[in-house]
């Protein structure tokens, strides 16, 4: 019976030693993937670089410094790609995915239903039209704050689509077209969507400045938004391509106007040029003449000038039918 009894006991302890090893040792083993990078944390405390925080990191050149005290996040140690790895029992792994992702910009994490099941954003322009946004956005996980998207913010991708939709809906409510190039103002069209429309590319630049941020404040790096279309309600589409047909036309009309008046001004500045030209040559021979005779007087005198005009006399009196004479 005691042989049996320590049978029993040497059986458990084995047990235990192999349910140890496999439970705290073996399963202690991990990898990370290359698209991914973790975290490790120890009796729930992150792995730091010492004191460091992402307040001398250059993402946060984009905070102000209200932002800055209100997202300072302490740097985490990043595990890398690789393993094997390991983690005692009161240690913890999180892994997070970098790779970049593609959304519409209509999404919402936190109610998939809105916004037409994420297709279309509502937004009012500046002179009260309810348009319809749609496009996409590209982001991912920053891996230089991943404190802030881990352990930072609750739902970070909730964050971050809120923050892009508002800084989105702010910019359409006051948008006005850009001056052109040389400083000159841009035509205003006087219907708001027209100029959202042309100006597509400007909004999307203005987007990406904006939400630079984005990766100090929640972890998550927007790469681009690029809007696709902007559409007015159903109920306006008729009467807003009736007065943009009317727009177009006056633009043309306006167009023709000033080419025919550009053609003129054009050919009137020829003609000047063309009566300078004749006038020019007109006064060219008197010139020489009288650049000749003060060279004939300057080195032969009076006499030689006299000579000369007597003999331009002859000239004309051989080609005159009629000569005339003044008697004293």
């Amino acid at each position: 019976m005691p042989e049996l009894t320590a049978g029993i006991s040497l059986g458990l302890l084995i047990g235990f030693i192999a349910w140890f090893l496999v439970r705290y040792l073996v399963a202690g083993i991990f990898t990370v993937n290359q698209n991914e990078r973790a975290v490790k944390t120890s009796f729930g405390r992150a792995q730091r670089l010492g004191d460091a925080t992402t307040a001398e990191d250059p993402i946060s050149a984009s905070l102000n410094a209200d932002e800055i005290l209100r997202y300072t996040y302490p740097q985490v140690r990043v595990i890398p790609p690789g393993g094997p790895y390991f983690k005692w029992p009161w240690e913890q792994v999180y892994k997070v995915s970098i790779a970049t992702e593609t959304v519409s910009m209509a999404y919402d994490p936190m109610t998939p239903s809105a916004n037409n099941s994420g297709t279309v954003l509502e937004a009012v322009t500046k002179d009260q039209l309810n348009t319809g946004l749609s496009g996409q956005i590209r982001f991912k996980i920053s891996e230089r704050n991943l404190y802030a998207y881990i352990f930072g913010v609750k739902n970070p991708i909730a964050h971050v689509m809120g923050y892009f939709v508002s800084v989105l809906r702010e910019r359409i409510a006051n948008f006005e077209a850009p001056n052109a190039a040389d400083g000159t103002p841009a035509i205003q069209t006087g219907i708001s969507i027209n100029d959202l429309r042309k100006n597509l590319r400007d909004i999307n630049e203005h987007m990406d400045k904006e939400c630079g941020s984005s990766a100090a404040r929640y972890g998550v790096q927007l790469d681009a938004s690029l809007i696709t279309s902007i559409d007015p309600p159903q109920e306006v589409e008729s009467a807003l391509a009736a007065i943009n047909t009317a727009h177009n036309q006056v633009s043309s009309d306006i167009s023709l106007a000033q080419a025919s008046a550009d053609q003129k001004i054009v050919q009137s500045r020829r003609a000047v040029e063309i009566e300078t030209l004749k006038a020019q040559a007109e006064v060219e021979p008197l010139r020489l003449m009288a650049s000749q005779l003060a060279e004939l007087k300057a080195n032969g005198g009076e006499a030689a000038l006299g000579a000369y005009v007597r003999n331009v006399g002859l000239g004309l009196y051989a080609q005159a039918g009629r000569l005339m004479k003044e008697v004293k």
